[in-house]
């Protein structure tokens, strides 16, 4: 009798315990997806408010600066009291001279590195190289700064002796440096994915490694290069500190890569250091300059996404 009323005990435990579990578990499988719909709510409620903010200020410096001055001047000089000038295109002529250097370097270096990682690097070689392009993708970009300064530049003028101690060449090849691993690595993943009987089929067929690489994996894989190109241009345009402390801050319409040139980032920074009081027009000008630059690299991304769908080989 005992030893019944024990077993009896033992499974109303046992069924207690089954309906405290089943309580817990549907508990949170209730809550799990409300949490991450706050996640996912906060994140579109935090991009819309910088984008309000954005267009709320920039919407105060067109009432007090022209739009069609702001477009099509070419001479950017807001410090001056008597007549200042918000001619944005000197801006851009800075950025896009500094990209264009940049993925002068990063496009043939970082896709040759993705080549040589997904169709001749082995296993082992495979697992030394990536782990140091991402310390290489990990480096402070104020770090890149003071390199592009201290050692870019003086390398630089020893070949180039007219080269300015603050010019686009310097900065430009360091943010090229810099993007190396982003093309490198997104490129290797889309060919990494594309099948491996076709590569085996064209080798049977009597192609080189070389032909089989070039002309059968490097095609099926465009898409996501050209992605990874498009998105290390982004990069390029957005960035700051490397461009700040070698580009320098003077805004010219140039593409010479050995002149003084200033970024919209680096413009950003200036006036961010306490160079304006807040209300004034050069204020409200820093987001106008960020809207431009938004606007930059936004439609880099939908370019991106574009050629990804419009090119994407399906396997």
């Amino acid at each position: 009798m005992d030893l019944k009323q024990e077993k009896l005990s033992v499974a109303k435990v046992i069924a207690e315990n089954k309906v405290k579990n089943k309580y817990k578990q549907g508990l949170v499988e209730k809550s799990v997806p409300i949490f991450l719909f706050i996640m996912a709510i906060i994140s579109i409620l935090t991009t819309i408010g910088i984008v309000v903010t954005l267009l709320l200020e920039t919407f105060t410096f067109f009432k007090r600066v022209d739009l069609i001055h702001f477009i099509t001047s070419k001479e950017w000089f807001p410090f001056f009291e008597a007549d200042p000038q918000y001619g944005i295109v000197a801006l851009i002529s800075g950025t896009l001279l500094v990209a264009v250097i940049a993925m002068i370097v990063a496009i043939p270096i970082g896709l040759a590195t993705a080549i040589y990682l997904s169709e001749y690097a082995s296993e082992r070689v495979r697992r030394i190289v990536k782990p140091i392009m991402e310390v290489l993708a990990g480096i402070p970009t104020i770090v890149y700064g003071f390199f592009a300064l201290t050692f870019v530049t003086p390398l630089l003028q020893k070949v180039i002796p007219d080269l300015n101690f603050f010019n686009a060449l310097s900065p430009g090849i360091v943010v090229g440096i810099m993007i190396i691993p982003s093309i490198a690595s997104l490129s290797e993943d889309a060919m990494s994915a594309v099948p491996r009987s076709m590569r085996e089929g064209a080798l049977a067929l009597g192609s080189t490694k070389l032909e089989v690489s070039l002309k059968v994996v490097l095609p099926a894989a465009l898409s996501g290069i050209i992605a990874s190109f498009v998105l290390a241009i982004s990069r390029a345009i957005g960035e700051t500190m490397i461009v700040t402390i070698a580009g320098g801050s003077r805004p010219a319409l140039t593409f010479d890569p050995t002149e003084t040139i200033q970024t919209m980032t680096s413009y950003i920074v200036q006036v961010s250091l306490g160079d304006a009081g807040f209300g004034s027009t050069i204020y409200y000008s820093i987001y106008a300059v960020g809207m431009t630059l938004f606007l930059f690299t936004l439609i880099m991304n939908l370019i991106a996404q574009w050629i990804s769908k419009r090119f994407r080989e399906e396997y």
